[in-house]
């Protein structure tokens, strides 16, 4: 049951979307000369702290007008936001950025970041496509001298991996010429993440037969096999953006954030953004489960491969944000990246 009146849910929507906008406190004067409001001042201004004392506003000081809570954000998104198209200008570069011919998904993700910064003026994080998704487009072993080697492993997407291995010593030259033409004869067209079984099931017992030492190179192999495990990439776009923020003017209080994006390769980066289900996601302030983030609002959003989560996109800024426009702009681009990533890494 909706605990708040029809003229409290105007009010408070009047008060989120003026915040949003003018990063002032909003007084009941102000309120008054909307349009839509028949109101005095003063009942106004009752209503004001009827909501406040409902958790809904606060007051940063006592002579000063509201501001939404991190409760009144939240009310705000579930109940009170806005349904509407993107403006036309904001659909045509996102077009555009989907139109061009990347060669490499990477580079999509990367340049998804790199848009979305500048399309809503926050900090942006994409995590790329995990490699077991992608498909095994070439292998080759170049020894290095004594037991070192590099593993190279090419994709479908255009993505190169390499990973130093170990070889035996008395590994014959020839076995590991072989050993490469097998593999890209059996494993090309291979999911990554199906390598490591394929290399077992199907291809050892071959490999016994044409190779001296086959047991050695399958466990080079399965080393290589390891890039399965990898999550994905992150890409940081427009962190800067930040500190344009207000809220964020104080470099010591931007400054954990700005830490916590730089550590594009960590794990705590990666837990920002929420895997999986479907639709728009938003966490305000204290429903971040990074610490850090716990005065900001992520907005996020799964994009899928052949139905399947294979990655997220997320905008970082305060817990005062344009929420309309991010929540557009993010189901916009989730369904692009969705019919692209499907068309190259899967074929569709």
């Amino acid at each position: 049951m909706d605990v708040l009146t029809p003229r409290q849910r105007m009010i408070l929507a009047a008060i989120v979307e003026d915040y949003i906008r003018f990063a002032e406190p909003v007084g009941s004067r102000t309120l008054s000369k909307h349009q839509e409001f028949q109101l005095s001042p003063a009942t106004i201004r009752n209503e004001m702290a009827d909501l406040e004392e409902l958790g809904y506003l606060d007051q940063p000081h006592t002579s000063a007008g509201r501001i939404p809570s991190q409760k009144g954000y939240r009310y705000y998104v579930d109940h009170l936001a806005a349904q509407g198209d993107i403006d036309p200008a904001t659909v045509h570069m996102l077009r555009v950025l989907f139109q061009q011919r990347l060669d490499e998904v990477e580079r999509v993700i990367q340049q998804t970041s790199v848009v979305l910064s500048q399309l809503t003026q926050y900090a942006t994080i994409a995590l790329g496509p995990a490699m077991h998704q992608q498909k095994i487009k070439h292998i080759q072993l170049v020894p290095l001298g004594g037991q070192s080697a590099v593993a190279i492993l090419v994709t479908d997407t255009g993505h190169v991996e390499n990973r130093h291995v170990q070889l035996a010593d008395d590994i014959p030259p020839d076995d590991v010429v072989r050993l490469v033409n097998l593999l890209n004869a059996k494993l090309v067209g291979t999911p990554v993440g199906r390598m490591r079984s394929h290399l077992y099931r199907e291809i050892a017992s071959e490999m016994a037969n044409v190779l001296e030492r086959y047991e050695d190179l399958i466990a080079v192999l399965d080393q290589l096999s390891e890039v399965a495990d990898d999550t994905g990439r992150v890409y940081v776009g427009g962190a800067a953006n930040m500190l344009v923020q207000p809220e964020f003017r104080d470099v010591e209080k931007a400054r954990p954030v700005l830490e916590l994006l730089e550590q594009a390769d960590g794990q705590q980066v990666r837990s920002v953004l929420p895997m999986g289900g479907s639709g728009v996601q938003v966490r305000i302030g204290m429903e971040n489960t990074v610490p850090t983030l716990q005065d900001c609002t992520v907005i996020a959003a799964t994009y899928q491969v052949g139905g399947v989560p294979a990655g997220s996109i997320g905008v970082i800024g305060p817990t005062r944000m344009n929420y309309v426009r991010v929540i557009r702009i993010l189901e916009y681009t989730a369904s692009a990246l969705t019919r692209v990533m499907t068309e190259r890494l899967a074929g569709g």
